[in-house]
């Protein structure tokens, strides 16, 4: 019998959705939010009732019965560090998504969206793999400073579900291979898997690795200091300096790397600029491989940036003797969380319960 899914995935701006008969995408579809609908609301879990509407009066018009669906799967928020798995949505986790505990996103709307929904038809509701996925381990979460621990924010949801579509291909289990994942979008994580767990990454969002298109990666914390205490910044300049302004935004004025890669074939500048983000990633590569001792199955890049045949030549070129280097461009991100639900709904495995307490 097949499994019918609606697949919420709230974005600032837009909500995408998608209608799944397995793991066969029907159709999917972005439903666009203007600035003027957003700024109504003082906080983005005000959103919920503008949003859910928007979502049930979009399937209205394609003529789908919401009570069709076996199972409604919202993109996970930023919840409280938990372990990596398909999270059935409860009132615990709800609240926290509400409470916002781990920072406001828009992100934080999917489960709660999943959920209402959910109730309201009977069936199950889940997220799958937040960006708050930890599976770090301890000897990773010191940075030198007691008080700036690293911490585990990446993107656990593309980046497993690449991950497990590799064993799948090479007819292995995840939990038996040695990987290092790459994601190259709008930030960038380099995630050290082995026994199916991420047991080091470089943080995607305000963190030690590569600078990417929108953000600064790690830079040099006493100049930083300096920076913070020079007078000529407040704290809201500096955070926007180091994510959303930095990495390609602040050396050229972009953030889209196809546009970086056309400036690099006529301007030395951004040649260099992008050059210098292939080397970071790739050095980022080989502290992952020091992470599991050498013993690297398979390299994998993906993530938007995956696409550009040049940024994955240059990085085979310098990283290709840890491993051999495989490419899944973009992210499917609706996909992967339909997939989630998908194994717990075919006993393939358990659902896991939003219980924070247990992992701290």
């Amino acid at each position: 019998m097949s499994v019918k899914s609606l697949i919420i995935n709230p974005g600032s701006t837009s909500t995408k959705i998608g209608v799944f008969e397995d793991d066969k995408m029907l159709f999917d579809e972005t439903l666009r939010h203007t600035t003027e609908e957003i700024a109504r609301f003082d906080r983005i879990v005000d959103q919920m009732d503008f949003r859910k509407e928007v979502i049930l009066n979009f399937l209205k018009e394609k003529d789908i019965d919401i009570k069709s669906f076996d199972v409604i799967v919202g993109r996970g928020g930023l919840l409280r560090p938990i372990p990596s798995g398909t999270y059935k949505v409860t009132e615990k986790l709800v609240q926290d998504l509400k409470d916002a505990v781990g920072g406001e996103h828009a992100s934080n709307l999917g489960g709660i969206l999943a959920g209402e929904i959910a109730d309201e038809i009977g069936v199950d509701a889940y997220i799958v793999d937040p960006v708050v996925v930890d599976e770090m381990s301890d000897v990773a979460r010191l940075s030198g400073v007691p008080e700036l621990p690293r911490v585990s924010i990446f993107h656990a949801l593309n980046q497993k579900a690449v991950a497990k579509r590799y064993a799948k291909e090479v007819g292995k289990r995840y939990e038996m291979l040695n990987l290092i994942v790459v994601h190259m979008g709008g930030g960038v994580s380099v995630g050290a898997h082995t026994g199916g767990k991420v047991v080091d990454v470089f943080n995607a969002l305000s963190g030690d690795g590569a600078f990417s298109p929108e953000r600064a990666g790690a830079v040099p914390p006493g100049a930083l200091a300096d920076l913070c205490f020079s007078g000529k910044y407040s704290q809201k300049e500096i955070k926007k300096m180091l994510i959303g302004n930095g990495g390609f935004n602040a050396y050229l004025g972009t953030n889209d790397a196809r546009e970086v890669y056309k400036q690099s074939l006529e301007n030395e500048k951004a040649k260099t600029v992008l050059d210098a983000f292939i080397y970071q990633v790739s050095k980022d590569i080989g502290a992952q491989a020091a992470v599991l001792s050498g013993k690297v199955d398979q390299i994998i890049l993906t993530g938007g940036i995956a696409y550009g045949e040049y940024v994955d030549d240059e990085i085979k070129k310098r990283v290709e003797f840890i491993a051999p280097v495989t490419v899944y461009p973009g992210e499917d991100e609706l996909l992967a969380l339909a997939e989630g639900a998908l194994r717990v709904i075919r006993g393939e495995e358990s659902a896991a319960i939003y219980n924070p307490e247990l992992t701290e």
